[in-house]
C-alpha cells in the first residue's frame, strides 16, 4: 500500500513555468513503489475482500475518488465510515492476513530496466509511502538491485510532502537536479519531485497513471513520459545528451 494511514498533506503547487526541463545531467534513478514497480492489483484485492465488498465495486469507487481528485484513503470511507487505515492494518496482520506482495506482484519490466540502468552506470533507488512492513519486503527484493530503499515510516515524512524529497535528497549522494523521480501519479509524485528541483519521469499505468494522463499538466511538468520502465535507459541518455 501507499502509505501509512496518516492524513496526507496538500501538495505544493507548481506552475508550468516552474516545471522546465532541468539542464544537469541525470546520475540517479529513484523510483516510487506502488503502481511503479509493484502491481497493486492483488494488495487492493485483499483490502475489498477484508471490506466484505465485491472487488469489482471497490475498484469501481476507487477510480471514482481518484477521478474526483480525493485521497485514495476515502475509498475506505464509502465503505465503513469511520475506517482507520492504520487500525485495519494492524488487524489484518493479527489476524493472519497482514498486506503483502512479492516478486509475482513486480511488473514485468522492473527487472530488466534495473539492470539496464545498472549497467549504464547510474545510481539506483526506492522510495515511496510505505509502511516498516512494505520496507522490510522491498528490502528482501531489492537490496541486491539497488543503493538506497527508504520509506515514509523510515524517514517520519511522507508523499507529497516536500520533507520527503528531502529525505532522499539527503540520502543520495547526487544534487536533486541529478536525479530523476520515477512515479505514476502526479499530484504524489512528479509536481512535488519537479517543486523541489528533481528531474521527473511520469509512468502511465495504474489507476492515477491511467486516469491523470490527460491532465494538462502530465505534458507540461515532467521531465519526460514513459508507458514501461523499459524506456528509461535510452531517454536518460538522451536526456544527458541534450544537457551537454
Amino acid at each position: 500500500m501507499r502509505s501509512d494511514g496518516r492524513p496526507a498533506s496538500t501538495p505544493t503547487p507548481l506552475s508550468t513555468a516552474a516545471a522546465v526541463k532541468l539542464p544537469h545531467m541525470i546520475r540517479a534513478v529513484v523510483f516510487d513503489v506502488g503502481e511503479c514497480l509493484v502491481d497493486e492489483t492483488r494488495e487492493y484485492g485483499t483490502w475489498a475482500d477484508w471490506l466484505g465488498v465485491p472487488r469489482h465495486t471497490f475498484a469501481s469507487m476507487f477510480g471514482a475518488v481518484i477521478a474526483r481528485g480525493e485521497d485514495y484513503r476515502q475509498v475506505f470511507q464509502e465503505f465503513r465510515p469511520g475506517f482507520d487505515l492504520y487500525a485495519e492494518r494492524e488487524k489484518r496482520a493479527n489476524a493472519g492476513r497482514p498486506e503483502h506482495f512479492d516478486e509475482s506482484d513486480l511488473y514485468a519490466d522492473v527487472r530488466p530496466a534495473l539492470a539496464a540502468l545498472r549497467a549504464a552506470g547510474l545510481w539506483l533507488g526506492i522510495a515511496g509511502n510505505q509502511t516498516t512492513r512494505a520496507g522490510g519486503i522491498l528490502r528482501e527484493l531489492f537490496s541486491a538491485d539497488v543503493d538506497l530503499i527508504g520509506t515514509s515510516d523510515d524517514w517520519g515524512a511522507s508523499k507529497p510532502d516536500l520533507a520527503f524529497f528531502d529525505q532522499v535528497a539527503k540520502a543520495v549522494p547526487f544534487s536533486v537536479g541529478e536525479i530523476v523521480y520515477v512515479g505514476d501519479r502526479l499530484d504524489n509524485d512528479i509536481r512535488p519531485a519537479a517543486a523541489a528541483g528533481y528531474a521527473t519521469a511520469l509512468i502511465r499505468r495504474g489507476p492515477w497513471g491511467t486516469i491523470q494522463a490527460r491532465d494538462p499538466a502530465a505534458d507540461e511538468i515532467p521531465s519526460m513520459r514513459i508507458e514501461s520502465l523499459a524506456e528509461l535507459p535510452e531517454r536518460i541518455s538522451k536526456f544527458n545528451a541534450a544537457g551537454r
